[in-house]
């Protein structure tokens, strides 16, 4: 079985313990909640995709911890970039990491694609393109950003197509970490690089404390699903083979 589940915000290193209260009491014991929920329904044998926004580390041997709380849950794991992975480094730097330090059950989602179960997992951090963001610096060059993030989507998407060709019965698969579509504004190239390809399903995080919404949507033909950790209350989602 595959799930997804974005924005653990992990922080499980003595004396680091970051607060996510300001989200709302749904957080509150959050990490616990996590571990409870995950253990329920994903089995060893299952696979996980965690699209971004993974741990508060601000460097790769601080995201230690939070990496090993991660390895030791049941399931593959399947990860990539979000905005507050500052700990991420390049793909050779983590995978000398993870093998020094026996991280074995965590493979990178970055510029690459994946074969899993019924499935071919694409993917990368995308852009949300709202320049009326707080927090964002000031002179941040939104085109720049997003042409960049298409580029990577496509390499990823180009690594996927080359599998479908040799298993056609299996669906590419898109995760990202920023919505493509929401609250009325669309990333057209990421959009555009979507349809290039086809995708029928996208998944994404990043979007926080808003519970009121579908979990799905459908845009230009292709399903959006919000999969962030509150979201889903704590516990890894589904997803099941398209038979339309």
């Amino acid at each position: 079985m595959l799930y997804v589940i974005a924005d653990l915000h992990l922080s499980t290193a003595e004396g680091m313990n970051k607060s996510m209260d300001i989200f709302g009491r749904r957080w509150s014991g959050y990490t616990e909640k996590l571990e409870k929920n995950w253990r329920m329904v994903v089995d060893p044998e299952d696979s996980v995709v965690i699209p971004g926004d993974i741990s508060w580390a601000l460097s790769l041997p601080e995201a230690e911890c939070d990496l090993r709380f991660l390895n030791l849950l049941p399931g593959h794991k399947y990860i990539s970039k979000g905005n507050h992975d500052f700990w991420w480094s390049t793909a050779s730097k983590m995978e000398k990491f993870f093998l020094e330090k026996g991280i074995d059950s965590i493979s990178l989602l970055n510029n690459n694609a994946w074969l899993c179960e019924d499935f071919i997992l694409c993917g990368t951090r995308g852009w949300y393109q709202d320049e009326s963001c707080e927090n964002i610096p000031k002179d941040t060059d939104f085109d720049k950003l997003v042409a960049r993030e298409a580029i990577r989507l496509e390499i990823s998407l180009s690594a996927g197509k080359k599998l479908a060709e040799a298993n056609p019965t299996k669906e590419m698969l898109v995760f990202l970490h920023f919505p493509p579509v929401w609250n009325g504004l669309v990333c057209e190239p990421i959009l555009a690089t979507l349809k290039k390809f086809g995708i029928r399903r996208c998944y994404f995080g990043h979007i926080h404390s808003n519970y009121t919404v579908p979990p799905s949507f459908e845009w230009d033909g292709i399903c959006f699903s919000l999969i962030s950790a509150d979201f889903l209350n704590f516990s890894p989602r589904p997803i099941l083979p398209d038979f339309s």
